[in-house]
Formats: C-alpha cells, structure tokens, sequence
C-alpha cells in the first residue's frame, strides 16, 4: 500500500500522542453529559500524522471485526473524513459506539508498533472522529443493497451481536427481522452503559441506519413467550435465527444481608438509570434512592459505571470495593482514570463479609476484610488472601452489586434441543451454530459476559454462517 503520510517515520515518532478533549472532573460528577467530546479536527489531523503506515499492519490483527486501521487512518491524514468513516463501515457499522466504548488499549492499539517505545496511535479515538465528523455533517448514506434474497432471518435481541448481525445480513439482501424483549432498542448498549460513556442519541442514530438497510424491529416482543423459536420457524417463516439475547440476569455473592433494602445488582441499578431515566426524576417517573454513602463490589466496567453513576446522583461518598489491587482490576484503565479524578473512593484489597442494616431493614454498612495478594490463579491474577483479625465496618446507604451476569433462561427453557452449558450459557461451535440447525448465537449469550466488540465479533461471524447456511439449502419447490 502507498504511503500517504509525507512525513518520515522519525519525525512521526517526535509527534506527542493527542489528548482527547474532556469536561473537568469537578464539572462532569454532577452531571450525566458525555465525558469526553474526543478529537477535534486539529488534534485528529495531528494524532493520524503519527502512524507508522506499517507494512503488515498488526492493528487490524489486533481488531475483533477486522477494521482495516491503516487504510482508514490515511484517509483521516489525507482529510478525507467521510472516506474514513465509510472504509471502517465496511467492517463494523457501529463506528460512533465502538469509538467511545471499545477497550482499544488492549486490542488494536496493544499491538500498535509505535506503542512498542512511544504511546500507540489512538485508534479509537480517530474513529471517533470520524464518525462524529460524519453525524455533525449529516453526511450519511446507507450502502447500496444486492437484490433481495427471499429468505427471512429473525435476529432475537437488539444489543450489540443482534444489530451487527442485523446489519450485515441486511447488506446481503436478506430480509432481516429483530425482536427486542424491551420497549427501546441496544440491550446493554442502553440499558448498561450511562449516558456520560454512550450518549442514547447516538445509539439511537446507529439503530437509524441499521433500519434503513431495511431492517425491520419489533419491540416488547419477549422471544420465549410472545412467540417461540420453534413458532418463528414455522409459523413466521424464518428460515434461521441468530440468538444475542445477551446476560441480563445478575448474580450475587451470597453474603448475609443480601436481602435488605437498599441493595441492588448492578443490573437493576443501571437499567433503572439507564433505560428508565431515573436520573431524570422527577421529571421521569422513576425514581431511585441511594443516600450519602454508595458501595459497589467488583472491579470491572460495570462497576466503574455503577460507582460513578451513583456519584452524579449525589452520593457524598462512592466507594469502590474490590478484593484485588488496582493492577488486577479488568476494568478499562480510561474508566478506572476517570473514576479516580472524579472522587471515587477505592477500597482495593476488600473482600465484602456481610450486610449491615439497622432497625427499618434497609443497608447501614458492610463488613470487610482486608486482603493480600499470594499465588496467581486460573485466571493468571494473583489470588486474593484474607488477612485474620483485620476486619473493619464501612457504613453505607446503599449497596450495588457488580460481580457478573447470566444469560436469561426464557429461550434455553422454551427451545427443544437447544444445548446450554452449566451457566445458562447457549452451546455454539466454532461458527456460532448451536444444537439446533437453523439456529445460531453470540455475545454473551454465549460466552457469558464479554465486551461490545466481542459481541459485534460474534455478530458478523454469525451472519457469514447464516449466509453461508442458507445458501446452502436448495430453494424450495412448489
């Protein structure tokens, strides 16, 4: 490929990595405005001058959906924003979400050869960029569509896996029909992910051009109950399903206490906020409670999201506890940044013991022990280890849970012969079919808790399965 920086490599790696532009710390933890407004032109323009324009290009290795990184970036250096923004289209049709939510630092931008002495391009936020450059401009056009295939293919679930999937079977011809179990579209895109990390606007412009691919989407239409998988076959006419219904269901850690008022899963606490607009009350109707004092357990994205949306509630002290250290946690180093300039409390090396309430049933603190790092387990982490005698009370209002989902079981419970796994997980091979001709899945349906991009992996992977699937079943005669 030609090179179309002018610059020398020397004089690129002189070339400071770009910041993104954000609202001040002490601003954004009162309010629930996106953190960061990304790059503007200058600064992209500069940020794209610095790559490398490596000849095997470990970026797009390093890419779940394979986005050819190289190509978009030297549209991006040439000025050629809306190139840019189609080139990276070609392998992910969610650019805007993907620029803001998917961990680049230990994907595409982990292998970035300039990261290897000097910080890696950032990726992420140039396609960002662009796609905000894109939707500031009103510059979108969905692609042209082959002729119409007359099958139809029946996506369950809206979040990430089902809208990609939807997306690129639609780019195929196929007449492409989603079924979302709640009244608005994403799954975990909107329920999960606050407004100050994924506005709902910008979720709401790429679900826009999913439909106007043509996709069709049916809301409050509860897979399992509204109609059977088995009923989509045969009474809908689908001819296959891909199934990313997602891990809605929360898990707990079985500690005393669990049952007091005032405890949520992280689950029910975002989607109240989220989904619902608590955070809008009283202008929404739902309202939420959480006093002065919030404690999240876990160390992961959901946590970062559950402590810092209850400190833009008000809560005067939002702990983080977590039984690991910092180093350990999996949560992205960008949130956990933020977390950390926003006044969230770590309470690193805790493990939760108990629940505490007083005499009306509702949370007045949690018991702790403090831990210590020994061996590394399983996971390759350092296996936590209690400390004897070091136990300690931190009083609270509210306790959030953030330890990890399970798939909702409604569709495994109501599909005959569909194989699960022993956590509710559906069964899939190594093209995300199941048990089930006919019928294939991804995202955390499948793997049990993963990331957007992951999921989006899953997706695309599925709709070349399904494609490849259909096309292989002689047309029907009559």
């Amino acid at each position: 490929m030609s090179q179309a920086n002018p610059l020398k490599p020397s004089e690129r790696m002189k070339i400071a990595r770009q910041g993104s532009i954000e609202q001040a710390p002490a601003e954004r933890s009162l309010n629930f405005l996106e953190v960061s407004f990304g790059f503007d032109e200058e600064r992209a323009v500069i940020e794209s001058a610095r790559c490398l324009e490596c000849k095997t290009p470990y970026c797009t290795d390093g890419c779940p959906v394979g986005i050819d990184i190289r190509g978009f970036i030297q549209l991006v250096v040439q000025k050629d924003y809306l190139g840019a923004v189609q080139k990276i289209r070609e392998a992910n049709y969610l650019p805007a979400i993907c620029g803001r939510v998917c961990p680049q630092e230990s994907q595409c931008e982990a292998v970035c050869v300039m990261g290897k002495k000097l910080e890696p391009v950032a990726i992420g936020k140039l396609e960002r960029f662009v796609a905000d450059y894109e939707m500031k401009h009103d510059l979108f056009t969905p692609p042209a569509i082959p002729d119409t295939r007359a099958e139809k293919v029946a996506i369950v679930g809206s979040g990430p896996s089902g809208l990609t999937c939807a997306a690129e079977l639609a780019q195929r011809g196929y007449r492409v029909t989603v079924f979302e179990a709640l009244h608005a579209v994403g799954g975990v895109l909107r329920y999960g992910i606050p407004e100050f990390r994924l506005p709902k606007e910008i979720l709401d412009l790429e679900t826009e051009r999913i439909k106007a691919l043509g996709v069709e989407i049916y809301t409050n239409f509860v897979v399992g109950r509204t109609a059977t998988i088995d009923e989509l076959f045969d009474e809908w006419g689908f001819k296959a399903i891909f199934l990313g219904t997602g891990a809605g269901t929360p898990t707990f850690l079985g500690i005393p206490g669990e049952s007091l008022s005032g405890v949520y899963s992280a689950n029910e606490f975002l989607t109240r906020v989220n989904l619902m607009g608590a955070y809008k009350f009283p202008r929404n109707d739902t309202p939420i409670r959480i006093g002065r004092s919030v404690g999240v357990i876990g160390g992961g994205n959901t946590a970062m999201d559950a402590v810092r949306t209850a400190r833009r509630l008000g809560a005067e002290h939002a702990y983080l506890i977590y039984r690991r250290s910092r180093q350990e946690m999996p949560a992205r180093e960008e949130e956990i940044h933020h977390a950390e300039q926003e006044g969230i409390e770590f309470l690193l090396l805790t493990n939760p013991l108990r629940i505490l309430g007083d005499g009306n049933n509702w949370v007045s603190g949690i018991e702790c022990q403090r831990m210590e790092l020994g061996e590394p387990d399983a996971s390759g982490r350092r296996r936590p280890m209690a400390v004897k005698g070091s136990e300690f009370v931190v009083p609270l209002e509210t306790l959030i849970e953030a330890i990890g989902q399970k798939p909702n079981p409604i569709i495994q419970a109501t599909t005959p012969g569909l194989e699960t796994g022993s956590r509710g997980t559906v069964v899939i091979n190594e093209r995300q079919g199941t048990s089930r001709p006919g019928i294939f899945a991804g995202g955390d349906l499948s793997r049990g808790g993963a990331t957007v991009i992951l999921a989006m992996k899953d997706g695309k992977a599925a709709a070349e399965a399904i494609h490849d699937y259909l096309s292989s079943i002689p047309p029907a005669t009559s």
